[in-house]
């Protein structure tokens, strides 16, 4: 049995009309791909991005408050019934905070309005320590709607550990940081990649053995097949997600690769869809899209399971999760069941 841990807004917000709890617990039976709620983490403010902590033994959470500095919190797991412990809460030191990651000693987490980011120390529990490192960006781009400041949207940490790689929506650019992950101190700002202007590049997942990267823009919906090496990121393609009679305001969200590594999958909130992606085993490079309509509206969010079988969906504005079977031969997605109620959720964790 799995534990499904779902972030909520809990509050109205510009872009949604927030009604979620808090943080949502449930189990998953395998066999037959069913959802139970167990239990609701109430007290905290927008939970819209959780990580899990080495051996899943904490869940971190980035509480995206809008007006003023946002909070970063730490829960321990308890490994028998899935309920959380609150370990302690720290500022984040910026505005909407909307990404965090976590390694074995410290956390990483993106300020969206704050346009900055920063580590924060774990002591032995897991809770948060001060603030030991705190970068702002700088710039902008050509959409003065959604680009007229930094907006850093995540923070990826290579396979390796070495360096921090930060999307930047405002300024085109994913940033680089060396990591030293002793001191929890991130390297002078490098650029590791410019987007085509207006792009606005939101997440990006590591695969091929870490030689390759794929960044989501969200503002043009497209995707791009980077190869990687020691923080630099080199576009080797770049591929609509849209279908070509597709008119709408693009907004591509969140970017997942298949254990196998033979898949890429991209939620679409302009279209309501999964696409999926095979990936060229040689080359890392992307063809043969197909799409499954996710049941709901606004696929802000979903995760893959560690094995491979299925993945779940966040429906952000129709208040609901669904659950997708993975065809092991195609990658291809088949929604299973009936979608499961939440309200307004942000965010999915598979935990074993």
């Amino acid at each position: 049995m799995a534990r499904i841990y779902v972030g909520t807004y809990t509050q109205p917000e510009d872009h949604v009309d927030g009604h979620g709890e808090g943080i949502y617990c449930f189990s998953l039976c395998e066999r037959t791909l069913t959802l139970t709620q167990q239990h609701v983490v109430r007290a905290i403010t927008n939970p819209s991005y959780l990580a899990l902590g080495a051996h899943g033994s904490t869940l971190y959470a980035a509480a995206e408050i809008t007006d003023g500095d946002g909070r970063l919190f730490a829960y321990a797991v308890d490994r028998n019934t899935g309920a959380l412990t609150l370990l302690g809460h720290r500022s984040s030191l910026g505005g909407a905070p909307c990404y965090v990651t976590a390694d074995m000693q410290h956390i990483l987490a993106a300020n969206y309005l704050g346009g900055s980011v920063g580590v924060w120390p774990l002591d032995p529990r897991g809770g948060l320590l001060p603030n030991s490192d705190h970068r702002h960006h700088h710039g902008s781009s050509v959409n003065p709607q959604r680009q007229q400041a930094p907006h850093p949207h995540a923070i990826v940490l290579d396979p390796a550990g070495e360096y921090a790689l930060v999307p930047d929506l405002g300024t085109d650019m994913v940033v680089s940081y060396a990591y030293d992950r002793a001191a929890g101190r991130l390297g002078n700002p490098a650029v590791s990649l410019r987007t085509r202007p207006g792009a606005g590049p939101r997440h990006l997942v590591f695969g091929h053995q870490g030689r390759c990267a794929y960044v989501i823009n969200e503002l043009d919906s497209t995707i791009m097949a980077c190869r990687y090496r020691r923080g630099e990121l080199t576009p080797m393609q770049t591929v609509a997600a849209l279908p070509k009679s597709f008119t709408g305001p693009p907004s591509g969200a969140d970017i997942r690769l298949h254990p196998s590594g033979r898949f890429l999958y991209a939620s679409l909130r302009d279209i309501n869809c999964i696409i999926r992606m095979r990936v060229d085993s040689a080359t890392g490079r992307l063809t043969g899209r197909a799409y499954a309509h996710v049941l709901g509206v606004t696929p802000r969010n979903f995760a893959v399971d560690p094995g491979g079988r299925y993945l779940i969906v966040a429906n952000q504005d129709s208040d609901t999760l669904v659950m997708m079977a993975i065809d092991p031969a195609t990658g291809l997605l088949n929604p299973v069941g009936t979608p499961v109620p939440v309200p307004s959720p942000a965010c999915v964790v598979i935990a074993p």
